[in-house]
């Protein structure tokens, strides 16, 4: 659907729904398990809303939302309290839901270049099974699993494309703090990371248009096109003259259709009824939790990594993301920079690790034999081809990279006799490459020195087989 007016403002604000790590549920005793696949094993009277059951706090998942909230600079509430959220689906046993209305736990905050509302717990509801025909059932194993809302203040754009790329990096970032702080695992596959949009468009910058919510979101792919079709969908309706037709509503994302549909009409914070919830006490939480000592505790974040990697290696751009994506293999960069101790040397295994070791399966040979073979190749003992050579046997065995390049004869030489020799051969074996050379085509040198590589597998210093073929030809 084309983008016909450019003169539209789009608004986008996102609420972000996360599944805590923790051992047990938020209100009850039941084993908080996302990888359960038998149906309504992890239950009690207390999930499922027996008459009488009691709920009870869960300490560990205030203290992970605190964990975000720190991360993210926000206002950590001194007062909090939980409410009760006024709605029936069949997912919801109580009829109503646990949640937070008017005091958060953590306000404000700024993540990704988007300004944070707040950060809130609630419990999540139980799921919908719709697999076995015109029928539903319902797995109550994830209802009251402790869940993070974290939603953005509003923020408008230009464009349809840049507004869906801006949520999109907003949700990948997030899900890197969650993982960084360890108070998630954060995985959308298994809807533990769920995100929606509420958003409009309006032709005055000053106004906001009728607001619809794009739900449950549950990859980084459907998210952007999610977003990006929804507001070409509204932008077109504008053209149309039918922007009455914009009600404010509840939208799915189909991913077959690549295109969002209309489930319901969206409730307003009225419709909910919420009300302090009387079963749980309030909370003190500077009392509490030692906030200070909290803040001090957090690991590095992405943020503060990728301007860290920056000074103190001066990597790629590209080559930072890899590595904050993947701590693992950050952490194993880390200990080879650190034996290199070099920036040159360390910019050049960071390309041996980027292009070449990560397609060779995910072994990693140990860091000091990987920085061993990078000082090798720097060192010119061993060519660019002899180095990929070597990297294919260290990760599978590890062993001295020295070692191997000596015994498989893949040290460098600088021996120019033998080279010559070699240079010859390969001249008389490519008569075409020294006439195209010799017409003015100064790159076919190239794959006569390419030659002599493969001829030597790698061992000869490519500046002295350049010069032996050179002298060779003009001596024609």
């Amino acid at each position: 659907m084309a983008e016909k007016n450019k003169q539209y403002y789009y608004t986008i604000g996102l609420e972000v729904h996360a599944e805590l790590k923790t051992n047990t549920k938020m209100f009850c005793a039941c084993k908080n398990d996302p990888d359960e696949e038998k149906p309504n094993m992890n239950i009690c009277p207390v999930c499922m809303a027996h008459p009488g059951a009691l709920p009870v706090i869960n300490k560990k998942a205030i203290k992970h939302v605190i964990k975000v909230g720190l991360a993210i600079n926000g206002k950590i509430a001194d007062f909090t309290e939980f409410d009760r959220k006024n709605y029936f689906y069949p997912d919801i046993p109580k009829g109503y839901q646990i949640s937070q209305y008017k005091f958060p736990i953590v306000s404000g905050g700024k993540l990704a270049g988007l300004d944070i509302t707040r950060v809130h717990l609630e419990e999540d509801t139980a799921n919908n099974k719709h697999d076995r025909g015109d029928f539903s059932l319902i797995d109550f194993n994830r209802a009251g699993v402790p869940l993070m809302e974290l939603v953005t203040e509003p923020h408008t754009f230009e464009s349809a494309e840049e507004t869906a790329k801006v949520a999109t990096k907003f949700a990948k970032e997030y899900q890197l703090v969650l993982q960084y702080l360890g108070v998630s695992e954060a995985n959308m596959e298994k809807g533990e990371l769920r995100v929606e949009a509420n958003i409009s468009i309006s032709r005055d910058k000053k106004k906001l248009g009728t607001k619809v919510e794009v739900k449950n979101l549950n990859s980084f792919r459907s998210v952007e096109r999610a977003i990006k079709y929804e507001l070409q969908r509204m932008a077109g309706l504008y053209d149309e003259g039918k922007e009455s037709e914009i009600v404010q509503e509840t939208r799915g994302w189909d991913e077959g259709k690549q295109k969002t549909f209309s489930q319901r009409r969206k409730e307003s914070s009225e419709d909910y009824r919420y009300f302090p919830d009387p079963d749980l006490p309030k909370l003190k939480l500077h009392e509490a939790f030692n906030l200070a000592k909290m803040k001090k505790e957090l690991p590095e974040l992405p943020e503060a990594k990728r301007a860290r990697y920056k000074k103190e290696f001066g990597i790629k751009e590209e080559d930072i993301e890899v590595y904050i994506n993947n701590s693992v293999l950050g952490v194993w960069f880390e200990e080879v920079a650190k034996i290199l101790g070099n920036k040159r040397k360390v910019k050049i295994a960071s390309n041996f690790i980027t292009t070449d070791l990560l397609g060779l399966g995910g072994n990693k040979p140990s860091a000091k034999n990987f920085a061993k073979l990078i000082s090798m190749f720097t060192n010119n003992k061993i060519s660019s081809r002899a180095a990929k050579d070597i990297l294919t046997i260290i990760v599978v065995k590890d062993e001295s990279p020295m070692k191997i390049a000596e015994e498989g004869g893949l040290m460098q030489t600088k021996d120019e006799d033998i080279i010559n020799e070699i240079a010859k051969k390969v001249i008389a074996a490519n008569p075409k490459a020294v006439e195209d050379y010799k017409r003015g085509k100064e790159n076919a040198v190239m794959s006569l020195v390419g030659a002599v590589m493969k001829e030597t597998k790698g061992s000869a210093d490519p500046s002295i087989a350049r010069s032996s073929i050179l002298g060779i030809i003009n001596q024609k």
